[in-house]
């Protein structure tokens, strides 16, 4: 007797694709008959006429027979369809009473020993991190293991009986450990592989280690072990938003203070003080001014006050204050006026470091060991990767130069005298940039599992797993730019030397910062040995080392102050301030790439 095998998927299939096919076919048809059933005769003559009742004639019987053909594939296709409906409907009436036979077979062996004697055994839930049950006692696969919720580890994989292979192990949920491997029949099949290792979700967390393989039983492989969750990257820093606070200005200097011996001069501001974190540097007061017609006494030669120098920033990138505003001096006699200085800008603030390394990736899990008999040994499961090191936040502005007070609004000259010499002050210098921010470093890759052992008899020994890559380092923050120099003040005397004053220097751009280094890669899991008649596995690869982060540009540099002008018969310009200092020197240096030991 012979037996005939139906799948009434694939007659289905088949069906559908003739319809197709037969489609196409009557549309071509459709498409030509009006040309060849009614041709056309060339000329009025009686040859021209035969030839195209002939080839009429022939187009005719062509469509003829192909409509007998059309309603013959189409039967064919309407047969094709019903057998299959009907193989289908046979079987899934065939199948019922066999899983009522099952159903009665494994009723007895579920009652005594919580498990079916053939069957399959069902998987774990979903984020329960519940094991899978075990596979029927005759002939079943194991269950797999459901995954794990925060901080889980995954559920085992459910073993086999007699013949089935081992379920594979649960996904282990953040930073927890994968399920194990089931195991394999005992007599026939091979072990589950083990469950990956959940990845890290803080800075503080490792990634979790994989689920090792299942073993197999006499005769099978053993299961790869899970692979090592990765790391937590470190958070980029990130500078607060800077605010100004009133209270950290300097005081304005006194003006017109006469002293005994009639002299008049002004006080120097205060120095504005230095911005906690976050918080802007305070601004330097003006200095006091120095003015004959306004103190009412007789002296010659007044003496303003210089400006104070501004408050550096505080660190998170906060900006340096501004210098204060020298003094004015006007004399009237043959004396010199003498103007003050304007106070120097304050240092911007450092940038923040980026805010720690990375985490560490988990391990990879252990492979199975073969079957006892004959059986490839299982490969151990990949490092997880090291999380990457946070970028550094930028560095502040340095502060503005403190310029110049001018006599009225009618005058831009800052020491005035009628007769005798009056001499600007010179503009400040602007504050420094701040320094950006060093990178934080990558963490290290988690180490590969090592591989499971091949049967004693036949069967080649596991692979080791490789090391997980290191994280890579955090850039650095870019440096603040430099202050501007303020310019210096003019002069003007009507018969005496008028000097200007020099502008300020402007502020040296800061220092990109350096680069975080790169993590060291994981260590690679050894090989196994193989049987009589295997070859032993390999071991597992060194993961590569993080790359180091870049480091970050250079702030740019302050524009240094215009001269002060010399005003009158006699004037002499100040001289122009320089600019401050910047270029390629001042970025900051790329991170080392990560440690990787064979």
């Amino acid at each position: 007797m012979s037996y005939l095998l139906v799948a009434p998927e694939a007659l289905s299939s088949s069906a559908a694709d003739l319809a197709n096919i037969g489609s196409a076919l009557r549309c071509a048809n459709a498409t030509a008959a009006a040309s060849t059933t009614e041709v056309l005769a060339a000329g009025a003559d009686e040859v021209s006429a035969a030839l195209a009742a002939l080839f009429s004639g022939h187009g005719q019987a062509y469509q003829s027979l192909s409509a007998q053909v059309s309603a013959f594939h189409d039967q064919f296709v309407q047969t094709l369809s019903l057998n299959a409906t009907t193989y289908a409907r046979a079987e899934a009436a065939n199948v019922s009473p066999l899983q009522q036979v099952l159903n009665v077979i494994n009723a007895p062996t579920q009652a005594l020993v919580g498990r079916p004697l053939i069957g399959n055994g069902a998987d774990g839930a979903a984020g329960s991190g519940a094991n899978g049950a075990a596979g029927g006692i005759l002939l079943g696969n194991g269950g797999n293991g459901g995954s794990g919720g925060t901080g889980q580890a995954g559920g085992a994989g459910g073993a086999a009986g007699l013949i089935g292979n081992g379920g594979t192990g649960g996904t282990g949920g953040a930073g927890a450990t994968g399920g194990t491997g089931g195991r394999g029949g005992w007599w026939y099949g091979d072990g589950g592989s083990g469950g990956g290792g959940g990845a890290a979700t803080s800075v503080s967390m490792a990634g979790g280690h994989g689920g090792a393989g299942g073993s197999a039983g006499l005769w099978g492989a053993g299961g790869s072990g899970g692979h090592g969750g990765a790391g937590m990257s470190g958070a980029d820093a990130v500078n607060p938003a800077s605010t100004t606070d009133s209270s950290l200005n300097g005081a304005a200097g006194r003006s017109n203070q006469v002293d005994k011996a009639g002299h008049v001069t002004g006080s120097n501001g205060g120095s504005g003080q230095p911005g906690p974190s976050g918080v802007n540097g305070g601004s330097g007061g003006s200095g006091g001014n120095a003015d004959v017609t306004k103190a009412g006494a007789f002296t010659t030669s007044p003496v303003a006050g210089n400006g104070g120098n501004g408050g550096a920033g505080g660190a998170g990138g906060a900006d340096g204050g501004d210098g204060g505003a020298g003094g004015y001096a006007r004399a009237t006699g043959t004396g010199a006026a003498v103007a003050g200085l304007g106070g120097n800008g304050g240092a911007g603030g450092a940038g923040l470091d980026g805010q720690g390394s990375g985490s560490v990736g988990g391990a990879g899990g252990d492979g199975g060991r073969g079957g006892f008999l004959v059986g490839n040994g299982g490969d151990g499961g990949i490092g997880g990767t090291g999380g990457a090191g946070g970028s550094g936040s930028g560095g502040g502005a340095g502060g503005a130069g403190g310029g110049h007070a001018t006599i009225d609004s009618n005058s831009t000259n800052a020491a005035y005298n009628s007769n005798g010499n009056a001499s600007g002050g010179n503009g400040g210098a602007g504050g420094d940039g701040g320094d950006g921010g060093r990178g934080g470093s990558g963490a290290a890759g988690g180490a590969g599992g090592n591989a499971g052992a091949g049967g004693w008899l036949a069967g080649n020994g596991g692979a080791g797993g490789h090391g997980g890559a290191g994280g890579a380092g955090g850039g650095g923050g870019l440096g603040g730019n430099g202050g501007d120099g303020a310019a210096g003040g003019n002069a003007g005397a009507v018969s005496g030397l008028a000097s200007g004053g020099n502008g300020g220097q402007g502020g040296d751009a800061g220092h990109g910062g350096d680069g975080g280094s790169g993590g060291e890669a994981g260590q690679g899991g050894a090989g196994a040995r193989g049987g009589l008649l295997g070859r032993s596995g390999a071991a597992g690869s060194v993961g590569d080392g993080g790359v180091g982060g870049l480091g970050g540009s250079h702030g740019g540099a302050g524009t240094g102050g215009a001269a002060g002008l010399g005003l009158g018969t006699t004037g002499r310009d100040g001289t122009a301030g320089a600019n401050g200092a910047g270029g390629p020197a001042y970025d900051g240096a790329n991170g080392t790439t990560g440690l990787k030991r064979a």
